[in-house]
């Protein structure tokens, strides 16, 4: 003869922990409240520069740009425009008339002295206010506060073996290659540098570097 206990039976479950250390979760938590609180602070800035680039260089006043992002997924990347109407069409015709900036640009994808570049997009670039826009991207989930810079699909040729480790994270509005020099590292060193910090990411590391970028940026070291 068989018996039913009526007793409960034993359970195994575990108690749920009341926190759970996710560092993808906590970073993203950080970009969703600096840009939030960011873009309220600069509010009367993004009006001023609006108007300002609008009376210097009718136009558009934003420029979005496609880049890579996380997972090798593409986005607008924005910014303040900087340049002129017409800035593709006379990077062409400077490139194909000057052997130097050519060169610079192979080199850098950049120039040091961009003809391209309005008097207010110069002054917007060396103070990095030109970039503020892309706090609306680290909201949108496309960017974070911190992580390597957005490139472009002609780059990731480029970063070689490290384009994969590139794609591991979200690209961000600053990083380890804002505080050591901006341009005035050359590229393959900015590739070693993106592949350090992504191999060794961490919140710690990613506050230490947002607290560095202030005055790297009044610095206005390596930024044209």
């Amino acid at each position: 003869m068989h018996y039913r206990s009526n007793t409960p039976a034993a359970t195994t479950s575990q108690p749920v922990p009341f926190f759970v250390y996710n560092p993808g979760a906590i970073s993203r938590g950080i970009d969703i409240l600096i840009a939030s609180l960011a873009l309220l602070f600069f509010l009367p800035l993004f009006a001023l520069i609006a108007l300002a680039t609008k009376i210097c260089d009718p136009g558009p006043v934003f420029f979005g740009h496609r880049r890579i992002g996380k997972d090798g997924r593409s986005f607008l990347c924005w910014k303040f425009r900087t340049m002129v109407i017409d800035a593709e069409a006379r990077l062409e015709s400077l490139l194909r008339a000057d052997p130097r900036a050519a060169r610079e640009w192979a080199e850098s994808q950049k120039l040091s002295n961009d003809p391209r570049v309005t008097p207010l997009g110069n002054f917007l670039r060396k103070s990095s206010l030109d970039e503020l826009p892309q706090l609306i991207n680290v909201l949108r989930g496309e960017m974070s506060i911190v992580g390597p810079r957005p490139i472009v699909e002609a780059e990731a040729e480029r970063y070689g073996q490290h384009f994969a480790l590139y794609c591991l994270v979200r690209p961000g509005l600053t990083g380890l290659w804002q505080i050591s020099g901006r341009s005035d590292i050359r590229y393959f060193e900015r590739v070693l540098i993106d592949a350090r910090y992504v191999s060794s990411k961490s919140v710690l590391r990613d506050l230490r570097i947002i607290v560095m970028t202030v005055p790297s940026v009044f610095a206005a070291r390596g930024s044209y």
